[in-house]
Parts: structure tokens; sequence; C-alpha cells
């Protein structure tokens, strides 16, 4: 319990004003917090423009520059969380990560590698409920295969909420689903 370090990864949208926001309220709550920026700057207004981005610069090239970016701070045990992509990235890194504290995942989720393992690691994700991206049929198998990797997890879902729930920039916004979210979320990291 207490001060957690974070590596907070943002979505497809970049690392825009509602990232750094998000990392605020993250502090406020007492945290850490870190938003590396795997665009190198770059921040799209549309799902096509950031997805072209994101399918030239490749997947493997984000997922390096992510464990580049939580490296450093690796060895103090850090709670990874994203958006939508940058959940995927930070789930990713913390099942290769022994040292992990937490996962919280907002909006996204990956696939999970057949021999990955962990003791216990806290899993938070919070999803739109329905979710274009992140289908009931997904979800339940990526429910199963997390636990099967030893993962702890608790799965929130906002009825009627948009993909992008929290991001107060996007049409996807819904202010009370954002709240409720962070709420629990902030709570779940006064756990670890």
């Amino acid at each position: 319990m207490g001060v957690m370090n974070i590596m907070l990864f943002h979505s497809m949208y970049g690392l825009r004003p509602a990232v750094h926001a998000a990392a605020d309220r993250l502090r406020a709550a007492g945290h850490e917090v870190r938003v590396p920026d795997l665009f190198e700057g770059h921040t799209f207004d549309s799902v096509e423009e950031a997805e072209a981005f994101r399918e030239e610069t490749g997947k493997e090239e984000l997922l390096k520059r992510a464990v580049l970016a939580a490296a450093p701070y690796s060895d103090q045990g850090l709670v990874y969380a994203g958006f939508s992509l940058g959940a995927s990235v930070a789930q990713t890194l913390a099942l290769g990560d022994e040292k992990a504290r937490g996962l919280l995942l907002l909006h996204g989720t990956s696939d999970i590698a057949e021999n990955a393992s962990v003791d216990e690691l806290p899993v938070q994700l919070h999803v739109a409920d329905p979710d274009p991206y992140e289908t009931a049929d997904w979800l339940n198998s990526w429910y199963l295969d997390m636990q099967r990797t030893g993962a702890d997890v608790e799965v929130y879902r906002y009825p009627g909420a948009g993909h992008l729930f929290t991001d107060p920039e996007l049409p996807d916004f819904d202010r009370e689903a954002a709240e409720l979210a962070w709420k629990v979320a902030i709570g779940f990291l006064a756990t670890l």
C-alpha cells in the first residue's frame, strides 16, 4: 500500500491532454506517474489516421519503445496502465515483468502468450458494454486466459458507454461512467 509507480500508456490517438489529465488525477491520489510518448509527438483526431500511423510504425516498434520507457523503473515494481491500445501494451509488459505490482486496463486488452505466467498479479479492467473492440466473447476468453496465467482479475463493465468513455476530448466520453471508473481504479491502486 502507498505510493505506486505507474507507467501510463496513451491510446491510439497519441499523448494528448486527456492522458496528462488522467496522470494528474493519479498523482493527486498520491502516486508517481510516467506517461511515455510511444508515438514520438504524433497525435490524431481520427481513428483512421491513428490506425494508419500504428500500422506504419508497427507493433514490435511500439513495444520496443514501451519497454525502453519502462526499463529504468521496472526494478521498483511498476503498475502498468493504459488506455485502449496503451492497455494492450501495458498488459504485454506486465505479463513479462516479474516485478510488476499491478495492471490497470482502461478500454482494452491484448492477446496472451501461451506461456505467460504471473504470481497473483492484481489486474483490473474497465470496459464499455458493449464495446466494438472488446466483444463479450473475446472478454470471456481473455478473462479465462488471464486467470490461467495466475492473475487476480476484476472486470468492470459500463453499459451504454462509448469505447474511450474516460476521455473528455472524444465523443465516447461518458462523465458518469468515467467518474465511477476512476473511483474504482484509484481504490484498486490503494490496495496494491
